[in-house]
This record gives structure tokens, sequence and C-alpha cells, in this order.
């Protein structure tokens, strides 16, 4: 069911409520130093704390899919609002580590939650000329989150200070998200056997799953460029680590710009076929000129901007897809969560992939490896052409 017309406040709440939930990645960067200096434990002990959101979302994105259509995708988003706003305060008031991490899997539920529920009920409440605008300024969540975090967590006086923000701005969206939104009516009828089924299908659904895959595919570009960028701006350009930090943060927001770009292009009928390819094909030579010292160090920052950039094409043009590419209307919830598990699949494994590589041969291999995952994502792209065909329509 789509609205006749779009409530944009209804769209900024729910970007809001996204921004609210990836703002608790974001500020696990900001915090593991104060962390490591409180607690004593070494960095791939503390990477957990960062870690364990791409680990619950590797396995539940589909299972959170089906939640969200048994019981309506706004009871589980204020849901996820409201267990990033517990976990985040009770994370503030613990004394050991263990019960730190328990906190952060009571965090990474809710994000998963907001992540799925988010994109499902802005379909169902944007008007059909506004959903490709509205999907675009949905897949900014992530950036516009994580650089809020790095932005302001410096100015707070401590990592509990962090996660307390954290939780006021997350219970301050459920607040928000309560008033305005619109329940679904969606999904009462639906047997709990059945829900399983349409699940389960979804792994052998051709269309989702080959958008899952550029979804992984993506995601371990980006993430291993942008994680070893800084490492590259010090060593290149011989920049501080604080120098370092903002330039990383600013090719991060070349990324929001591209994923408006994208809604535009898609709202105007562009082919998303293009948008993919096209995409995949600047990623991967942009990350060439990034990692090969083929350029002055100027020049290897402009590539990573280039880089996030054209990266930004890929997300909101999935999202969008997916929706699009449900079997059914009440199975928007669960493909969407099914590409959000690739998502979180490339984010585990393409800094680790790409770390591993570059210590073992150089940066050159870096290069080599991100050239590669461009071209397969390309060849994903092209394989949902069948897929894709019809849904690119210009706008009237």
């Amino acid at each position: 069911m789509t609205a006749a017309r779009t409530d944009w406040w209804v769209v900024v709440l729910v970007v809001a409520a996204g921004i609210a939930a990836s703002l608790q990645i974001g500020k696990a960067a900001i915090a593991i130093p104060l962390l490591q200096a409180e607690t004593g434990r070494d960095l791939a002990v503390l990477g957990w704390v960062s870690s364990i959101f791409a680990v619950l979302g590797l396995f539940g994105g589909v299972p959170v899919g089906a939640l969200a259509t048994r019981f309506g995708d706004r009871r589980i988003l204020l849901l996820g609002l409201m267990l990033l706003a517990l976990g985040s305060a009770l994370g503030a008031a613990t004394s050991g580590f263990g019960l730190l991490l328990a906190c952060r899997v009571v965090e990474g539920s809710g994000f998963l939650m907001v992540s799925v529920s988010g994109p499902a009920l802005l379909r169902r409440c944007v008007g059909e000329h506004d959903r490709e605008i509205a999907m675009a300024l949905w897949s900014c969540f992530m950036p516009a989150g994580m650089a809020l975090a790095m932005l302001l967590g410096p100015l707070f006086g401590g990592w509990r200070a962090i996660w307390l923000g954290g939780a006021g701005f997350a219970l301050a969206c459920e607040i928000a998200v309560a008033s305005r939104v619109p329940a679904s009516a969606a999904g009462a009828a639906v047997s709990w056997r059945q829900l399983a089924i349409d699940a389960g299908g979804m792994f052998r659904t051709r269309g989702p799953l080959l958008l899952s895959l550029c979804f992984a595919l993506y995601a371990m570009m980006f993430f291993a460029v942008l994680s070893f960028l800084p490492v590259l701006l010090i060593e290149r350009m011989h920049s501080s680590l604080a120098i370092a930090g903002l330039l990383s943060g600013l090719a991060t927001a070349g990324n929001i710009v591209g994923n408006l770009i994208a809604g535009v292009l898609l709202a105007r009928g562009v082919s998303r076929l293009t948008v993919l390819a096209g995409a995949s094909f600047a990623m991967g030579l942009a990350a060439v000129f990034v990692f090969l010292p083929l350029l002055p160090p100027a020049g290897a920052f402009l590539s990573g901007i280039l880089f996030a950039t054209a990266g930004g094409f890929i997300p909101a043009t999935l999202l969008s897809t997916a929706a699009a590419l449900a079997p059914r209307p009440n199975l928007v919830p669960a493909s969407i969560g099914l590409l959000m598990q690739g998502s979180n699949l490339g984010q585990v494994l393409g800094p680790a992939v790409v770390g591993l590589v570059i210590s073992g041969i150089g940066w050159t291999s870096a290069a080599a490896l991100v050239a590669v995952l461009a071209l397969l994502a390309m060849l994903t792209s092209f394989g949902l052409r069948s897929d894709l065909a019809g849904l690119s329509r210009p706008r009237s």
C-alpha cells in the first residue's frame, strides 16, 4: 500500500531515526581510545564494541524483516529506538567490559530493527513519485550518523557522556516518531508458519539475492578503502591523525552527496543497471589511484573523495530496488533485511581481507583486490538486467 501523497515530516523523522541508529556505530570509533585508557584492553578485544553490530546484522536481517511483516514496520521501528536508548543508557552505567558488550548487543538489535523497518515504512508512507528521493535520503543515514558522531563525540567529557548523548537522541526520535508517523495495518493476519516459509524463501529468490550480493561487494570495497584511508594519508601526505580524520570525514561526506544524486537520477528514470554498473566501475578505477602512487598525495585524496561519492550511488539504488523486487508487498521488510545482511557481510569481510592482503603483499595488492571486487559488482549488476527491466520510469 502506497500513500497518495508524501508527508515529508514523516520522511524527516524516519531518516532522523536512522541517523540516531548509525550514530551508535560512529560513537564507538570515538570511544575506543577512551575505553582503552580506562580498561587497559587491547584493540583486538575492544574492536568488538564496533563489530558486534555487523555480526548481528549478518544473521538477523531477514528474521527482523519477518517481524516487521508480522507486527508492522512502525512498531518494529519504535522498538528498535527503545532498544537503542536502553542499551546506550545502561552501557553508560556499566562498570565491566563484559556488561558493556551485552549492552552493545541490545543496541545492535535496535540498530538492526531501525535499519530494516525504516525503508519499509518510507515505502508505505511516501507517494510513488517521491519514492526514489525518499529512499535516497534514507540511504544517507549511515554516513550522516557516523559523521555526526565523529564531529560531536570529542566535545563530550568522556565515553559515558557520549553513550548518554546517544541514548537521549534515540529517545527523542522515538517520541517524535510515535507522535507523527502513522501506524501500519499490515501483518496481523500472517501466521508464524507462513512467515517462516516466506522468510526462508527470500534466500532462494533471484532478484533480492543478487541485490544482497551486490551490496556485500559494495560494502567490502567501501569499508576497505575508508578504513585504511587515514593510514594512507598519514603515510603519503604526512598528515597528523587529526587532519587525517578530518580529511577522511570529508571523503565520507562525499558518500552522502552520491546518495542524493542517485535519488535524483532514479526519479528522472535513469536505468538502475546504468547507475549500479557505472558506480561500481568508478569505485574500482578510483581505488587504483588511491592505493597506487600514480598521482601526487593530493590527487590520491581527491580519488578517495571520488571513490566515496561514486559509492553513494549504490546504496540508494539498492534500497529502492530491494523494495520493488520483493515477491509480494508484505515481504518488503524481509527483502530489505536480506539486503542488510549482504551489507553487513561486506562490512565484516572488507577491512579484514584488505588488511590481511596489505600486510602480506602491500598497497599494490589492495588496489588489485578492490578492482576485482568492482568488476564482480559490475557483473552482478548485469546479472540483474532481467529483474530490473521495467522498474525505471521517467517522472511524469
